[in-house]
C-alpha cells in the first residue's frame, strides 16, 4: 500500500513489540511463524535441490535486493544477517541490499527503473506501493511451476490478491485483516451485548431480538455508547457533542479508500475500461455514513475531536481508552495495550448482507527486466518460503500468510509479559475472528487496486479525506462528484 507516516509509525512499533521489547518485554521471543518454516513442510514449499550449487567460472551472479519502498528501514541489521545467511548456502548467487530509506524511495526506485539496469527483487512491500509502479513485476508463476512450489498452504483468497492480468505477480507473505476492536467495559456500562464473535452471528439487542449485524446495527449501538460529560448518549435529548468524553465508533482513517469505503464492500476507483473513475457505490454510501456518523449523529469523532489531546493515543483513538470500538487492521496490536486491559476482538459488520474484511499484504516481487530471474527466483524464495523467511516476519511483524503458522503467532502473543512480569494482552482474546475473516478480504479487487498517476492521485484522496474530517454542512453529493471530477483530471494528466 501507499505507506504513510502513521501506518510506517505504527509497523515499526509492532515490529519492537513482536521482538519482544514493547512495554520493555524482558526478553524477545522467536516469532511463531518459526515453527512450520523450520521443518520445511511440504505446504510451505519445496526447498529446492538437495546438491548444493557451485560457483559458476565468471563468479557468482549479483541479485540487488532494493528496500524501502514499504517498511523496513529499520530492519536493516535483520536484512543483512539473512543476506549473510543465504550468500553462505548459495555460493554460485550474491545477495546485495541496495537500501534507500522510505522517504526517498519511489523516486529512486523510479531512477534505476528508467536506468535500464534494475533491481532484482523489491521488498517488503505492499499492494498498493506496487501499483504505484504498475507493468514493472515479473509473472512468477513460470517459476513456481518450474520449481514446484506447493501453495496449497495459503488461504485461495490470498493467492487471488496477487493475481492480476498480468499474471501471479506475488507469493503471499505477511498479511493484516482487519477486525472491530472494542471495549467490553463500556458495553457493561450501557448493558449492551458485545459485538458478534464471528461473522454470520446475529446481535442481541437489549429487548432480546436479534438483528444482522450491519452498519445499521453498529450506528445504533455507537450512539448508545457515545457518552458526553453530562452522562448522556447521542441517542437522547440535551446530548452535546461538543462535550463528548467517550465515541462510540472510530472507522478506519489512513486511506479514503479504507474510511468506510473497503469495509462496506470491495471496489476500485478505475473503470474496466481502464481510463474512467467510477465511485462504487459502497463506497459512496460508506463515505455518506461517516460523514453524517461526525457531523449529525455524532457517534464517530470529527477530525478535530480526533486529534485532539483527550482522544489521541497510541497513533488512533481508539487507543486512548475512550473509544467504543474501532475498525482496524491487525498491525494495531502495536499500540492498542494503550487502551486499557479489556479490549477485545470482533466480526465486522455487514452491508447487504455481506461482510468485507480490508486486507493489508506485504511481500517481496521480482522486476520484469531482471537480468537474473532464475536467481532472483531462488533469493525469493528464501526470504518467503525458506531460512529466511522465519527472521524477516519477526522484522515487520508479520501475521504469517501460511495457514499453519498463524495459531501459534497467536499463542507467542500472548505470551508476551512486560518488564515486570506482566502479560500485556488481556486473556480471552477473541483470535479467531482474524482468520475467520480472511476468507472474505477485499481481494477481488483490492482496495489498493490500481489508479493512473498514482501517488498524485493519492494526494487528492488524502486531501477529500481532510476535507471531510473537519468541515461540516457539505453536500456529500457535489464532494463525491468533485472528487470523481478531480480525480479524472489527474488520470488526464498521466496520459
Amino acid at each position: 500500500m501507499h505507506r504513510s507516516l502513521a501506518r510506517l509509525a505504527v509497523l515499526l512499533a509492532v515490529t519492537s513489540l513482536v521482538l519482544g521489547a514493547c512495554g520493555g518485554a524482558a526478553s524477545p521471543s522467536p516469532s511463531a511463524s518459526a515453527a512450520a518454516v523450520a521443518s520445511a513442510s511440504p505446504s510451505a514449499a519445496s526447498q529446492g535441490p538437495s546438491v548444493p550449487p557451485t560457483v559458476p567460472p565468471g563468479g557468482p551472479v549479483q541479485i540487488k535486493w532494493f528496500c524501502c519502498l514499504g517498511g523496513g528501514d529499520d530492519q536493516l541489521k535483520t536484512f543483512d544477517k539473512v543476506i549473510k545467511s543465504f550468500n553462505a548456502s548459495h555460493p554460485n548467487i550474491k545477495l546485495v541490499l541496495d537500501h534507500v530509506a522510505y522517504s526517498g524511495a519511489r523516486d529512486a526506485f523510479a531512477t534505476r527503473l528508467a536506468s535500464g539496469n534494475p533491481p532484482d527483487i523489491v521488498g517488503p512491500l505492499g499492494v498498493g506501493g506496487a501499483h504505484a509502479f504498475e507493468g514493472q513485476w515479473l509473472d512468477l508463476q513460470p517459476y513456481i511451476e518450474k520449481n514446484k512450489i506447493d501453495t496449497s498452504g495459503f488461504d485461495p483468497t490470498l493467492l487471488n490478491l496477487y493475481k492480476e492480468d498480468a499474471g501471479t505477480l506475488g507469493i503471499p507473505f505477511a498479511i493484516y485483516p482487519s477486525e472491530l476492536y472494542y471495549q467490553p467495559d463500556m458495553f457493561d456500562a450501557s448493558d449492551l451485548e458485545y459485538p458478534p464473535a464471528t461473522y454470520g452471528e446475529q446481535y442481541k439487542k437489549a429487548d432480546g431480538s436479534t438483528v444482522e449485524w450491519n452498519y445499521d446495527t453498529l450506528r445504533d449501538v455507537a450512539m448508545q455508547l457515545t457518552i458526553d460529560k453530562a452522562g448522556k448518549n447521542a441517542t437522547e435529548s440535551g446530548f452535546d457533542p461538543k462535550t463528548m468524553v467517550q465515541a462510540g465508533f472510530e472507522p478506519q482513517r489512513d486511506d479514503l479508500r479504507t474510511m468506510g469505503a473497503a469495509y462496506f464492500a470491495a471496489g476500485k476507483f478505475l473503470s474496466d475500461d481502464g481510463k474512467t473513475v467510477q465511485i462504487p457505490d459502497a463506497w459512496a454510501a460508506a463515505w455518506k455514513w461517516i460523514y453524517d456518523g461526525m457531523w449529525k449523529d455524532h457517534f464517530i469523532l470529527t477530525g478535530p475531536q480526533y486529534n485532539s489531546q483527550g482522544f489521541n493515543g497510541g497513533g488512533y483513538a481508539f487507543n486512548s481508552g475512550k473509544v467504543a470500538m474501532q475498525e482496524n487492521f491487525l498491525w494495531n496490536v502495536c499500540c492498542v495495550t494503550e487502551a486499557g486491559g479489556n479490549w477485545n476482538l470482533g466480526a465486522l459488520p455487514s452491508y447487504n448482507g455481506k461482510a468485507t474484511v480490508p486486507m493489508n499484504a506485504d511481500s517481496f516481487r521480482i522486476t520484469k527486466n531482471s537480468k537474473h530471474p532464475d536467481e532472483a527466483f531462488t533469493a525469493l524464495q528464501y526470504l518467503i518460503l525458506g531460512e529466511g523467511h522465519t527472521d524477516l516476519l519477526n522484522s515487520i511483524s508479520g501475521f504469517p500468510a501460511l495457514k499453519s503458522e498463524q495459531g501459534s503467532f497467536f499463542q507467542q502473543l500472548e505470551q508476551q509479559k512486560d518488564d515486570k512480569g506482566k502479560l500485556i494482552y488481556p486473556a480471552g482474546i477473541n483470535w479467531d475472528v482474524v482468520t475467520a475473516g480472511i476468507p472474505n478480504a477485499d481481494v477481488d479487487p483490492n482496495s489498493e487496486a490500481f489508479m493512473p498517476n498514482y501517488n498524485k492521485s493519492l494526494d487528492v484522496l488524502g486531501k477529500y479525506n481532510t476535507r471531510w474530517q473537519s468541515t461540516p454542512g457539505l453536500n456529500m453529493d457535489t464532494e463525491l462528484a468533485n472528487l470523481k471530477s478531480e480525480l479524472q483530471k489527474v488520470w488526464n494528466a498521466a496520459g
